[in-house]
């Protein structure tokens, strides 16, 4: 027994050993370093499955380090997994902090969906002062996913064809393939150009028409008109 526990009432000591079996049973904690990065993993499920924890840690280092090489040299080194089963979505990200919670049970259903690992910390790499606007934040992230991801096809994620009920404000895939297609038909470079602006707080709605002499109402247009990629 520690001098600390020694000296605190009986009646606790039954409660902080409960304590420490949870934390024993349910935190269980792995730290991995490959080059440069860290990865921290907080366990909260005792059921998990191994091999698909495994898989999101691989993820990880394949993909960070190149986002990182791409898009923000200066990102955060270390980052911190929780699988958490108080969380009911899929993931979240707090970009400042480099944590990202994961939804154990979206895994349980999805257990192929290892790429949403490549959205969320893409979000770390962008850490923008102010997401505004949101639909272009969610938007490269999954660019990025598309761009960079490991086995969308695996988790049969794809970028939806176009239809005339779109706009690039619906954000996540359709603003992701709309980048795609100005990627590839208008400006090469302009995904990390427009991420850029967002994390120094230089966006402004004028940026489309000086990278590419069109607003973004008129390359909504004409990728209306041929959104083939």
């Amino acid at each position: 027994m520690s001098k600390w526990l020694m000296g605190l009432p009986a009646l606790l000591l039954p409660m902080l050993t409960v304590q420490a079996q949870n934390i024993s049973k349910y935190n269980n904690r792995d730290k991995i370093q490959h080059g440069r990065y860290t990865l921290l993993v907080i366990n909260k499920d005792s059921t998990f499955n191994p091999e698909v924890k495994q898989k999101l840690e691989d993820v990880f280092f394949k993909v960070y380090p190149k986002l990182a090489d791409t898009f923000n040299k200066k990102t955060l080194r270390k980052v911190t997994f929780i699988i958490n089963p108080e969380y009911d979505g899929v993931a979240a990200t707090n970009a400042s902090s480099g944590e990202v919670n994961f939804s154990p049970e979206w895994f349980r259903k999805h257990p192929e969906d290892i790429d949403v690992v490549t959205h969320e910390v893409m979000h770390i790499v962008q850490n923008y002062p102010n997401s505004d606007p949101g639909w272009l934040t969610e938007g490269i992230a999954d660019y990025v996913r598309y761009a960079f991801g490991i086995d969308n096809a695996g988790a049969n994620w794809q970028l939806p064809s176009y239809s005339s009920a779109q706009n690039y404000t619906q954000s996540y895939r359709t603003t992701a393939r709309f980048l795609a297609w100005l990627e590839k038909k208008v400006k090469p470079g302009i995904v990390k150009v427009l991420d850029d602006s967002m994390r120094n707080q230089k966006y402004t709605p004028q940026i489309w028409q000086t990278l590419t002499d069109k607003s973004l109402d008129e390359l909504w247009s004409s990728y209306a008109q041929n959104p083939e990629l």
